[in-house]
């Protein structure tokens, strides 16, 4: 086998099952299997359009913008639009590529409440760990520096990052999900800063999580195959010998147990023995 035959075979493993899953659906529902993705992508874009007029960069920066020196009940009400909320320093297309992208592949393959659950646990995921690393300071493990207080968390990057993971995890997509780690790991070590340390985060609970399937997926009852009967309850009773049920008909004894048999043979009627001497009974 070629290499080029290898690879070929290696993707459609791969990615071969979330394609199938993109290709039905579309053809089915079209636009309104995106509904969730197209929802987000159109937000994200309002939102980058508003924050960067001179009228809506401080409405923005008041319903969205995540900060670890806020107070907490603050940020969990503005993490919500937090995650339409994309980064001034990258290009928003980027963003909006990988909404349209990852959101609709998760939508597809998970299903749209789902998908929003996994990408609001993300974020939020981010927006705690931040607080939690200022609070432990630089020299600690996984601790960060004072300055990050004032930095405004990811955005949708975190909820992309966890979605990609949490899909290929469903999908098996074994080298593509740890394909993603292994980015996300490496860009912290190339640029060290809170974006990356929340992208980490993001992917530490979706792991977590689907550790825990996993763990309750393999707790749960095996169901029967198909085609094999399921075995019988034990009720104490040895099965009926063949041909029990014919016996029970011939000596009047139903499937209900109506009657009744002492272990004697069945009687005869003396009418039907040979000999009127014999014959007791003149009815």
């Amino acid at each position: 086998m070629s290499r080029r035959a290898a690879l070929r075979r290696a993707a459609v493993r791969e990615w071969g099952p979330p394609a199938a899953a993109v290709r039905t659906a579309l053809a089915e529902r079209g636009a309104r299997a995106l509904a969730l993705t197209l929802t987000a992508t159109a937000l994200t874009a309002l939102v980058q359009l508003v924050q960067n007029q001179s009228w809506g960069y401080g409405p923005v920066r008041a319903l969205g913008a995540v900060r670890a020196e806020d107070p907490l009940w603050s940020a969990l009400l503005r993490t919500p639009l937090s995650l339409f909320v994309p980064a001034l320093d990258l290009p928003v297309w980027g963003a909006l590529a990988q909404i349209l992208l990852v959101f609709g592949v998760a939508e597809i393959c998970l299903g749209r409440w789902r998908t929003l659950a996994v990408a609001y646990a993300a974020t939020l995921a981010g927006t705690l760990y931040a607080r939690i690393g200022v609070a432990l300071g630089p020299e600690a493990f996984l601790g960060l520096p004072a300055s990050d207080a004032r930095v405004v968390d990811t955005g949708p990057s975190a909820a992309v990052v966890a979605l990609a993971v949490y899909v290929c995890h469903q999908r098996r997509a074994r080298f593509t999900g740890a394909l993603v780690v292994v980015a996300m790991v490496v860009e912290v070590l190339v640029k060290d800063n809170l974006a990356g340390r929340e992208h980490l985060a993001a992917i530490a609970v979706v792991l977590a999580v689907c550790g825990v399937r996993e763990w309750l997926g393999r707790r749960a009852p095996a169901p029967p195959r198909a085609g094999r009967r399921a075995p019988a309850p034990r009720t104490g009773r040895r099965p009926p010998a063949p041909g029990a049920g014919r016996r029970r008909s011939a000596q009047g004894l139903g499937a209900g147990g109506g009657g009744t048999r002492s272990g004697a043979p069945p009687m005869r009627s003396w009418n039907f023995r040979r000999g009127p001497a014999q014959r007791t009974s003149w009815w």
